[in-house]
């Protein structure tokens, strides 16, 4: 995670929002699943098996993120 100096991190927070905008983060996700896709064994790679593996992901993720933001508190702002 990015470190601001004080007084700078809410104006740099902005800017990186509008860089990281939706766009982005589609182009993203979406090449996290062809990287799941080339990741798996040539004879498990399906559209199904894709899709359960990106929700395994991410649902283990975010279970992860909630417990931080519960063991670190909230960031700033939010």
């Amino acid at each position: 995670m990015a470190m601001f100096p004080a007084g700078e991190g809410d104006e740099a927070a902005e800017r990186m929002a509008e860089m990281f905008g939706p766009g982005q983060i589609d182009h993203m996700v979406r090449q996290a699943i062809q990287f799941c896709w080339m990741g798996l064994p040539k004879e498990r790679r399906s559209t199904e098996e894709v899709e359960t593996q990106i929700r395994r992901i991410v649902e283990r993720a975010l279970k992860d993120f909630r417990e931080d933001r519960e063991a670190f508190g909230p960031i700033a702002g939010n």
